[in-house]
């Protein structure tokens, strides 16, 4: 029982560095090149709309993706300028951000939901234009579709293996399976210590990987109800039904999540488990340190506001 009314907390791996978050404040802690840890905090100033549409089922997964964009970039921002910038140069960055304060308060939020919007289109359209090309060898509705969908993995598969031979990537890779492994031993009940959490797994349900999975799968299901008559009709659908594809898929995540302790039923997260395989490293001791500060140092922080909440992904 006690486990079940454990505040569940979400998180993002960045530069160097983990960023977790509650109802009032995302804290994010990275290691820098003179081996300190720095801090960085930003507290949750939610617009009412999406308040209020995080209520809505089927819409709460688009307005967690718009707010998780916006507060992940300006962590993310704050790792790559400082992770290798010596602290006793911290104030040749203050006058950069102060010049682009504008920046910092609309460019950040903007540039984060447009750079996700243009990844997810072309995530969406390329696939489908390679599908169309079989048309003369898979001419037939659902195998177009299937097609299309085999395309899109194989572009996310490929991408994210790629990815992953970038030695920054690679590491933020590994400070991803330290979110996790954090996330994991604190829902398990155990303190936070280095050995513990490197006992536990560096994979998790609700995972934001495996929801860019199960996009693929929904979008395939999604698709198959929906017949088309030519390639400009078939993208004029798939943008058409862009959010009604997150909307969904998000919806099936947290589902996955509910059922991880069922038996039979926890096999429908493997899919999502099995792509974390690439998107999560195991991190070393040193990396799993910054994870630790950076959950306990947020946790320090909400106390001192009030009571956290769900975080939607992991």
């Amino acid at each position: 029982m006690e486990k079940e009314t454990k505040p569940i907390y979400g998180g993002q791996a960045i530069v160097e560095g983990v960023m977790f978050g509650g109802r009032h404040t995302t804290v994010s802690m990275i290691r820098r090149n003179d081996d300190t840890l720095d801090t960085f905090e930003v507290k949750r100033h939610t617009p009412a709309w999406i308040t209020k549409a995080k209520k809505i089922p089927f819409v709460r997964g688009i307005a967690g993706i718009v707010e998780a964009s916006i507060n992940g970039s300006k962590h993310l921002n704050f790792s790559t300028d400082r992770y290798d910038v010596d602290p006793s140069e911290d104030d040749n960055i203050e006058p950069a951000e102060k010049s682009s304060k504008l920046t910092m308060i609309l460019g950040v939020a903007a540039v984060a939901i447009l750079s996700f919007i243009f990844g997810k289109l072309i995530f969406t359209l390329v696939p489908t234009f390679i599908a169309n090309l079989f048309t003369p060898l898979f001419p037939g509705h659902v195998a177009q579709n299937l097609l299309e969908g085999g395309f899109k993995l194989i572009l996310l598969l490929a991408y994210i293996y790629l990815l992953s031979f970038t030695p920054l990537i690679r590491r933020v890779f590994q400070y991803h399976g330290a979110e996790h492994k954090v996330i994991n031993t604190y829902e398990a009940g155990l303190p936070l210590t280095v050995q513990n959490v490197q006992a536990h797994s560096r994979l998790h349900y609700r995972c934001g990987s495996s929801f860019i999975l199960f996009t693929v799968i929904v979008g395939v299901g999604i698709y198959l109800f929906l017949p088309f008559d030519s390639l400009l009709e078939r993208v004029i659908q798939r943008i058409v039904l862009i959010p009604v594809v997150l909307g969904v898929s998000f919806e099936v995540l947290q589902l996955t999540n509910r059922l991880r302790d069922i038996p039979i039923l926890k096999w429908l997260g493997y899919p999502g488990l099995a792509l974390q395989l690439l998107t999560t490293k195991e991190p070393s001791d040193k990396q799993t340190e910054v994870a630790i500060a950076s959950f306990e140092e947020m946790l320090k922080r909400e106390e001192t506001y009030t009571t956290p909440i769900k975080a939607d992904i992991v």
